[in-house]
Formats: C-alpha cells, structure tokens, sequence
C-alpha cells in the first residue's frame, strides 16, 4: 500500500451546523469521492472479508481465537491495521474517512467486526495520539503488524455510561517506579486476545488516569469469557486487577487527563461503530435479496411480494442514507485536522467539535441495523430462526450496538445537550435561528417558490424539517427553561429530530452531487426523505403535546402543520423501482441494474 495523500471534498463546518446552515452538494464528502486507492483498498478488505471471515464464520463463532489471531495478522500484513498510525511508527495514516471505509467494509460478521474495531479504535487510537515516542515506538510496530491484540479497559460493574464512576485505583509505589493498580474491569472486548491494555484507574483515588498494560503483567487476570447473546465469535472478559505492577513510563498521557482520551476515543469509537453498522446492514440486506429471490411461495419468488419489497426498498434506502450520513461526518472531521504533525491536543478538538454528529450516528446507526436485521429476518421466515441462516446470528449479533460506545439512551442525551451548550457559548447560532423560525411562522404562509431539479421537493422537506426541529427546541425550551434536561423524554425525541435532519440532509446532498451519474442515489434519497419527514412530523407532534396545552397547544399545533404541509411522494411505487433493481443485482447497490 502507498501511502499517498487522501484528497477531500468537505469544506470546515463547525459541529451542529446542519441544523442552521444549508450546505452545498459539493461541501460535503460522500462515498463517491472515495480515491482510486481508498476504492482499491475498499475491495482488498471486502474481498478479504468474505473469503477470510464469511468463509470460516463456524469456526470464528466457536471462539476458535488462534484463527481469529491469524486473521488479524493477515491484515496486518495487507497494512489493513495501520491506517491510523502515523508513517513515522511504519503505518500509513491515510485519515478518518479511510479508517471508517475499513470498518465499513470488514463488517459482514459482528463477531470479527468487534475484533478488528476494538483493535483499530479504542485499542489503538488512545497510543497513537496520547503515547509518548518510547511507548508508540514500543508498541505500535506490535499492534500495526496484528502481532499483538489491543484491548480497552474502561467500564467496570458501576461504570458502564457513568464512566467517570469508576472504582479502580492506583497509588505510586514506595520506591516511585510503579504504579499499583487494584480494581476490576467489565465487559472487556479482546481481552482473552490482547496483547496490550488500556487501563483507566484513579491515581489516590481521584486523578482519573490511563495506563499501559502487558498481559501477563504480575497482578493482571484475565477471567473467563462471558457466554453472550450475540458477538459469541468475540472476545469478551472481566478483568482482575490484584496490586498490579505497572511501570511509571506506562502512564499514557497526563496523570488526571485520562478522560480526555476516553471521551474523544469514544467519540471515535461512536462513528465507527455507525460505519460498522451500515456495512451489517448492507451484508443483511444482500442475504435477504438472495435468499427472497430463490424462495418460492405461492408459485413466485417472495421477492415478488409487495409487502416483502417494501422491506427491501426500506432497508435500501437505510443504508444510503447511512453511508452519506457517515462519510459526511468523518470528510468533515479530516477536513477540521491541520496539516502534518498533530499534536493530541489538536485531534482533541477537531474530533469533539463533531462530537453531537458522532452521538447521532451512533444511536441512529445502531438503530437502523437492527430495523434492517429485524426485516430480511422475515424474508427468511421461518428458516431465520434456525442456526445455519446468516440472518439467525446478525439478529443476536445487533443487539450489543444500542449498548456499545455508551448506550443509545446517553448518546441521545449528549446530544441534545451539546447542542444546548454549544449555543449558550454563542459557538452555535442555534438561538437567532430559533427566532427567525419564529418570525416567519408569525408572519403567516410564504409565498417562496420551491426549489427546481429533481429533488426539489426533497430539499424543501428538509428545510422544513430543520423548521420543525428549531420551533420544537424554541416551544421545549421556552416551558422548561433551565430544567430542560430534566425532562429525558422530551430531550430524546429533541435528539430524534436531530438525527432525521442529519441523515436526511446527508441523503439529500449526496443525491444532488451524483445526480446525473446515478439516477438511482435520487430515487433512494426521495424514499428515504419521504419516510423521514413522516417520522419528523410525528415527533413534533409528540413533543409540542409534551410542553403545550389548552390555547397554546392549539396555536404551536397549527405551526406544526403548517410546516408539515406537502404533497407526499408515492413510496410504494418508488420502493418497487427501487426494490427491482436491488433484486436484479442480487444486493444494494447505487448503480442501475436490470434483470
């Protein structure tokens, strides 16, 4: 592999901005602005993923962990491990959006998704920005080359979304030359594999710290792994830490900064796993097709059936909207980093600027992957349910996503919040956007004309969905003030809202860049904007019930609806276009295809 220069489309946006600016079809990345070299690398890891993992999944699910060793190794050998180290270790730092593209693309298993992502993301990326020369040169050749296995240590029995209620201590040794860790760790992914440890402790109880650990380090047990729902083919262990020796040059980082680096890995650690999740949701989606096509029922293949292609068009459209939604998020975060050398703190703030983008796709991703298991899980019908049939495992194996990387209840709160936040610091001009919905709204119908092209239309729902989302923030947070956050459910569809904004506009933009290439990306953006400003309105509905009454509930109604009105899209006919072309090509796919 070359480690030539990945090219960006994306221009510098500041984090929450989709909801109060209108973007360019051309300011955003999509997958179609993928270089020759991340499209190669792309069918280097696809290929391998299907022969190499789909083709030894039995053994990979019985937990045969010397295979699971060896895959990494393999990646390691194609440098599929070290896009993320810098060149000076011997990787190739090619960006976010290459890293995404990988884990989009090893996803057909959530067993050795799990493998490959806890290694390349948490496991690693906390040494490769916060490690100091010695402990990268150290460490990193090992962990690029898939010689040794990265593990990250952070939840415990009472911290699990509480990260910062964790219980593990550590005190400085007599001598001043260790560390002495005591406490235990939970849920530890690759831990029955790693080689290396990222350790999260409080130095006297109370400096929140990250430590490097070697398995085998006197003190350090690894207990035996869990039996588990979904993910069976992963590693997943509780660890004991017993007066535990670890050497002073093994603090990664500042002592008391450690949650920097768990938050911003996490953040990480939230768009990849959305990337994971479109690439399942698209393997799912291509097993459905196949298996629908070649089962007969009532004399035709059940791909045939209106209510069977609606789930495919569904599902189709899910992950068009996925991708956009994540290729946008990580263009724009490589596009935030400066060029060259970046120093942790620089990669600190370019990453948490796009943190509420990360949160969003992480309970939105996860969510989506499970609608898509849950609906080529009917297609199978009553085979699903039996073990020989992929979707039997994809639908345990999706489960743990609404979970991981702080459960989507968290995330769906962050979300909200930072929003809320980034306004009231005057970095986000969330307030004077509120209150120009609010005049408008005030001053009766407009008399604008829509926007032409083929979407249009598409593009007018979502502005009005931003609408929706501002008037909605403006209603919540002029009944609750201050004490919004108390009020979860109303915070959690606030978040929804956001989600549907940001997917729908991704889809929107991605749709209008390619448009004349491929009329298909149009056709799956106008079925999904269609649904999603369904579910817009809905939640607006839901929400103003929430926080207005008698008179007031009227009048917020009547501007709900004014902002709701359209002419809807024909989805039924749209999904069987889209649907006869999916079948054709025996998978999703943007490109036209006829049978």
């Amino acid at each position: 592999m070359s480690t030539a220069t990945v090219s960006h489309s994306s221009r510098k946006v500041s984090g929450g901005a989709f909801l109060v600016e209108d973007l360019l079809p051309g300011e955003i990345f999509t997958p179609e602005d993928l270089s020759d070299e991340q499209k190669q690398m792309a069918e280097i890891t696809a290929d391998f993923a299907d022969k190499h993992v789909l083709g030894n999944i039995q053994e990979i699910e019985a937990k045969n962990f010397d295979l699971s060793r060896k895959l990494m190794r393999d990646l390691g050998e194609l440098g599929l491990l070290s896009v993320d180290v810098p060149e000076a270790y011997g990787g190739m730092e090619l960006g976010h959006v290459t890293s995404a593209m990988l884990t989009d693309k090893i996803a057909v298993s959530g067993s050795f998704s799990v493998t490959f992502s806890a290694h390349v993301g948490i496991g690693m990326l906390p040494l490769i920005w916060y490690g100091s020369p010695e402990q990268k040169q150290k460490y990193l050749p090992k962990l690029a080359s898939g010689e040794w296995i990265a593990a990250y240590a952070l939840s415990e029995a009472s911290a699990g979304s509480d990260a910062m209620n964790i219980h593990t201590r550590a005190a400085l040794s007599p001598d001043g030359k260790h560390y002495v860790l005591n406490g235990e760790k939970m849920w530890i992914s690759n831990a029955g594999m790693a080689g290396l440890f990222t350790i999260f402790a409080k130095v006297d109880g109370e400096k929140f710290t990250a430590f490097l650990v070697e398995a085998g380090t006197p003190g350090l047990t690894v207990g035996p792994e869990e039996h588990k729902l979904g993910i069976r083919g992963s590693s997943t262990c509780p660890l004991a830490l017993v007066d535990c020796l670890v050497p002073v040059e093994n603090v990664l980082g500042e002592i008391g900064k450690g949650h920097h680096i768990a938050f911003n890995v996490l953040d990480v650690g939230r768009y990849k796993l959305a990337a994971s999740a479109v690439g399942g949701a698209r393997t799912v989606l291509r097993d459905g097709i196949r298996y629908g096509r070649d089962r007969i029922a009532f004399g035709k293949p059940v791909t045939s059936f209106g209510l069977i292609q609606e789930k495919i068009a569904d599902t189709a459209a899910d992950v068009y909207a996925g991708e956009a939604a994540v290729y946008r998020t990580v263009g724009a975060i490589d596009a935030a980093m400066p060029e060259g050398e970046k120093s942790p703190q620089q990669i600190q703030r370019a990453i948490e600027e796009f943190a509420v983008e990360c949160s969003i796709l992480k309970f939105w991703g996860s969510e989506m992957l499970e609608r898509a298991v849950d609906k080529m899980f009917q297609i199978f019908g009553g085979y699903g349910f039996v073990e020989e049939f992929p979707v039997e495992r994809a639908y345990r194996d999706s489960r743990i996503n609404k979970i991981f990387e702080g459960t989507n209840e968290i995330n769906r709160l962050i979300t909200t919040g930072w929003m809320v936040k980034r306004a009231m610091q005057g970095r986000l001009a969330l307030l004077p956007a509120i209150k120009k919905v609010m005049d408008e709204v005030m001053a009766g119908p407009s008399l604008q004309a829509p926007p032409s092209g083929a979407l249009g239309a598409e593009r007018s729902l979502v502005r009005n969905a931003k609408k929706l989302g501002l008037f909605c923030s403006g209603a919540a947070s002029q009944r609750f003030g201050t004490e919004l956050s108390e009020q979860q459910e109303v915070v959690g569809m606030l978040a929804d809202m956001l989600a549907e904004i940001m997917v729908s506009e991704s889809a929107l933009l991605r749709a209008e860049k390619s448009a004349e290439q491929m009329p298909m990306g149009v056709r799956l953006a106008k079925y999904f904007i269609a649904n999603s400003f369904r579910r817009m309105v809905m939640l607006a509905e839901k929400l103003v019930a929430a926080v207005a009454e008698g008179d007031t509930l009227r009048t917020q109604m009547a501007i709900v609806r004014r902002l709701a009105k359209h002419e809807p899209v024909n989805t039924v006919a749209l999904g069987r276009e889209i649907t006869a072309t999916m079948v054709a090509a025996g998978r999703y796919t943007v490109e036209e295809v006829r049978g």
